[in-house]
């Protein structure tokens, strides 16, 4: 089972970083147009009825991840096909690269308002009044994060449990992203989705932050200030797990991040990590680097794990 199971996620990572998302019929997007018809139903401004929400669709994902899991546990061969295409479905690293490489390409060129338009693709700050720095700093901050929560964890959470580590997780991220903000709607509702992801990212997290560490001399960064930054900054960040692999991008780019951000629901200040200089575009294309080296790392470190577990 372990070697069918570490072959799939090397599949599925290899699959993503060629072919990127399915173009069609986007298994995670038929997900997410369920989520939203079940929210006109279930939507009450309390906690009790979003954690309702969040244990039918995350636990009917993770039910049928189990029955995949078991029609294919005798058959190495099928398991190894059903994994990864589970992998390939729910990684976003190929379009995460895509859209910062195409970031850095515009700030390069001085096109803020391409990048203005571009940035809600990759977080959900309020671009309109940002410049350069701003900008660079919000993508190289969405970068990192989302290195961790659409790389690293789902390939962790696979290496674990298989097909319905893979299926829960992504289910799990996707909650978050659609509800689990502070707006004054999902404050309450969303408090589920927002600290069940909280609690499948604690330990991946602190591998992507371990994993840019050890990739950052790859891309010219340095890894004793990815260590640094990461041990001394990232438990000031109101998130428990972003603080994590951000602080390490931030040292290991020789950047300073955080600071005052604009979401559409609100103002955060957020403490600086890091000590090095603004970033800039050309912090983004490296951003985008080590994130691929971070996640070739994750693949490698997930079949490790999945070879040796029964």
């Amino acid at each position: 089972m372990g070697a069918g199971r570490a072959l799939g996620l090397l599949l599925g990572v290899a699959a993503d970083a060629v072919f990127g998302d399915p173009r069609r019929f986007h298994p995670v997007a038929a997900f997410g147009s369920s989520a939203a018809a079940l929210e006109k139903r279930l939507y009450a401004d309390s906690q009790a009825a979003g954690t309702v929400y969040s244990a039918v669709l995350v636990g009917g994902t993770v039910a049928l991840g189990v029955a995949v899991e078991r029609a294919s546990r005798k058959h190495w061969l099928l398991q190894t096909a059903t994994t990864a295409l589970a992998t390939w479905t729910v990684l976003g690293g190929n379009s995460l690269a895509t859209e910062g490489t195409s970031m850095g390409r515009e700030l390069a060129d001085g096109d803020l308002d391409a990048a203005r338009t571009r940035l809600p693709s990759l977080c959900g700050r309020d671009a309109s009044r940002l410049d350069t720095t701003g900008l660079a700093r919000a993508t190289v901050e969405s970068v990192a994060e989302n290195t961790s929560d659409a790389v690293v964890a789902p390939l962790f959470w696979g290496a674990v449990a298989g097909v319905p580590g893979l299926l829960g997780y992504r289910a799990a991220n996707t909650l978050d992203a659609m509800v689990g903000h502070r707006s004054p709607r999902y404050l309450r509702f969303g408090w589920a989705s927002a600290r069940f992801d909280d609690l499948l990212n604690l330990v991946p997290s602190r591998l992507a932050a371990l994993l840019t560490v050890g990739g950052a001399p790859v891309v010219g960064g340095s890894a004793s200030q990815a260590l640094e930054t990461w041990r001394r900054d990232a438990s000031a960040h109101p998130s428990p797990n972003a603080g994590q692999v951000e602080a390490a991008f931030a040292g290991a780019l020789e950047i300073r991040l955080g600071g005052r951000t604009v979401y559409s629901h609100g103002v955060e200040e957020r403490p600086v990590l890091g000590h090095g200089r603004n970033p800039d575009s050309g912090h983004v294309t490296r951003a985008v680097e080590l994130s691929r080296v971070v996640g070739f790392g994750a693949g490698f470190v997930s079949a490790v794990i999945a070879l040796f577990r029964k």
